[in-house]
């Protein structure tokens, strides 16, 4: 079995930090969305994995190499435009061949890793398999609508009148089947091939389209929000560690991990939270679900809930909370500062803070 993960798109939700970085390599808990998803390919037994990539491909190359870090060997496939989840299985037709794959979405993190999935798809092996999870906004998502024995009967994408709150997590296996089917589709009208479209035509044509309908966590990264929300998830199983410098007038609490290189000075640190290496924390307190990347420069603030990147400054700010600061940024506080920040900036950005 191979794996064909998607690390295509612009990104268009987590404007303006993905400007300048690809949203596939915005850091969860200090390490890139798209790493996740390989690592759970890998630990399921699939490495050879073929990565379609767009206009970020460069930055997404370099980040990822030849896979060999991860275990796997991996192959890139560009895609010109996207033009939709079934086109990018159409531009990666060679490289898959007659073989079974798996197709993960790479802004998309499953918790719990697809283990489980590929083993249960091996045995029965249906045409298709999906994975669902109940939502409380169907519209956004693609929706599968099942019977009374739990088979799908329909799918659709991004519906008006939703049949049910069972939306397509971004992670799908098939069998070569589903070439056939996108051959038969035609672009939705938003101009896409839909791979819901695919899997509806393999429905209708009574293909086997099974279901499993996950209960862990899974998130969709595609806005602030879902940053934020994932990284939380994420930081409660952080292995707390002190590998930097904590002076004796500093406390930390709970779940914190401190990388190696950073300094933490005269201040608290409530976990789960991690600091990246080299980073320098100083008279301040960093809350519950922050992770601060590497190289940061935080003094004199409070920020809590909150993902800062790599080499990015914050003095004096008050307090900053459900924010979500790129790399390079500096945000410095006025004399008088309110009591809290809601934040979401691009790299390289520079704010003042006022009352």
């Amino acid at each position: 079995m191979k794996a064909l993960v998607l690390a295509g798109g612009t990104g268009s939700r987590l404007r303006p930090l993905t400007h300048t970085s690809a949203k596939q390599l915005v850091p969860i808990a200090n390490k890139p969305v798209l790493f996740y998803g390989i690592e759970s390919l890998v630990a399921a037994g699939i490495t050879d994995i073929g990565i379609v990539t767009g206009g970020t491909a460069a930055e997404i190359e370099a980040a990822v190499g030849d896979g060999s870090r991860f275990g796997a060997r991996v192959t890139y496939l560009p895609q010109g435009e996207p033009l939709g989840l079934a086109h990018a299985v159409l531009i990666a037709r060679d490289w898959l061949g007659e073989d079974d794959f798996v197709m993960y979405l790479g802004d998309n993190i499953i918790v719990d890793g697809v283990d489980e999935l590929v083993a249960d798809f091996h045995a029965p092996r249906p045409d298709a398999r999906v994975l669902l999870a109940k939502v409380a906004d169907p519209c956004a998502f693609g929706v599968a609508e099942l019977d009374p024995e739990g088979r799908v009967v329909r799918l659709e994408e991004k519906p008006r009148a939703p049949r049910s709150d069972l939306a397509l997590v971004g992670v799908y296996l098939f069998t070569p089947v589903v070439h056939r089917a996108i051959r038969a589709i035609n672009p939705s009208a938003r101009g896409e091939l839909e791979i819901t479209d695919a899997l509806q035509w393999l429905v209708a044509h009574d293909y086997v389209v099974r279901p499993t309908v996950i209960t862990g966590y899974w998130k969709d990264t595609g806005n602030a929000a879902d940053m934020l929300e994932a990284n939380r998830c994420v930081l409660e199983s952080v292995a707390p560690a002190r590998l930097g410098s904590v002076d004796a007038a500093s406390e930390l609490v709970g779940r914190v991990r401190v990388e190696p290189g950073a300094k933490i000075v005269r201040s608290r640190i409530v976990g789960p939270v991690v600091i990246g290496g080299d980073s320098v924390i100083t008279d301040s307190h960093i809350g519950a679900s922050t992770a601060v990347g590497r190289e940061c420069v935080i003094t004199g603030s409070e920020v809590e809930f909150s993902i800062v990147l790599d080499g990015s400054r914050i003095d004096h700010a008050g307090r900053l909370e459900g924010s979500l600061i790129g790399r390079g940024v500096e945000v410095s506080g006025a004399r008088r500062a309110p009591r809290a920040h809601r934040l979401v900036l691009a790299d390289h950005s520079k704010v003042q803070l006022t009352s």
